[in-house]
């Protein structure tokens, strides 16, 4: 004899898809506090921040993992949007690149959170004949970095079109919310073709990172009222009962 299946209701998951995306926000705002910070891209002034920080590797596991978290939230809006019987494309597209960006974001905290690192005490503890030499190291990981960091925003922002697409079409939440995500996915592929070409430091992220915080707060805000909308009107029904 079979056991019944427990049916996970599309409020249920709406609401974890906002705690994991709010949850993980936080995560990499609270560790990003402790990283250095200033000219990005006046690499004897930086590189010499960076070696002088000693949380350089946790701050980056910290980010590392917030990150994952906030995309695991996407994941879950997917499964949402696929179930709903929407736009089944779209989100299995954007199931697929949220699993890119995934491993995107993994290798830039490889390269950024480790090789740099490593890169950078070298230079830094180099003798006067090899400062030379360790600094063009430093600086060839550094480059790694941008491309690496122009596709993960590429692959971020791409995710975010579709799955505000996605919402756009299906309203698993408020409509607006999925023009709000296609938003700061447009400005997260512009950010990353310039960080292409030019370095990391570009402006507008606060403006995107805006965006995507009420992006956040709006689907977890959509998930809780869904619930207790839910749970209200299942009360009702059992009173009339």
């Amino acid at each position: 004899m079979s056991t019944p299946r427990t049916e996970i209701r599309p409020t249920h998951l709406v609401r974890l898809a906002g705690s994991l995306l709010v949850g993980g926000f936080l995560v990499n705002l609270v560790v990003t506090l402790f990283h250095p910070s200033g000219q990005e891209d006046n690499h004897p002034v930086i590189f010499a921040k960076y070696a002088a920080s000693d949380l350089w590797v946790a701050i980056h596991f910290g980010q590392f993992a917030g990150v994952l978290i906030a995309l695991a939230g996407l994941l879950v809006l997917c499964l949402v949007l696929d179930q709903r019987g929407g736009p089944g494309v779209l989100a299995k597209c954007a199931m697929g690149t949220t699993v890119a960006t995934a491993a995107t974001w993994t290798v830039l905290q490889a390269v950024d959170g480790v090789t740099l690192k490593q890169a950078v005490d070298a230079w830094a503890s180099a003798s006067r004949s090899d400062k030379g030499v360790r600094f063009a190291n430093a600086e060839t990981v550094r480059w790694a970095e941008w491309g690496v960091q122009s596709y993960f925003r590429l692959l971020l922002g791409l995710t975010l079109l579709l799955v505000g697409a996605g919402i756009a079409r299906s309203r698993i939440v408020p409509r607006w919310l999925g023009w709000t995500a296609m938003l700061a996915g447009l400005l997260y592929i512009v950010i990353g073709v310039a960080v292409g070409h030019s370095g990391l430091e570009q402006p507008g992220g606060l403006v995107i990172q805006l965006l995507f915080l009420i992006f956040m707060i709006g689907v977890l805000a959509a998930g809780v009222r869904g619930q207790r909308s839910h749970a209200g009107s299942e009360g009702a029904t059992l009173s009339a009962q």
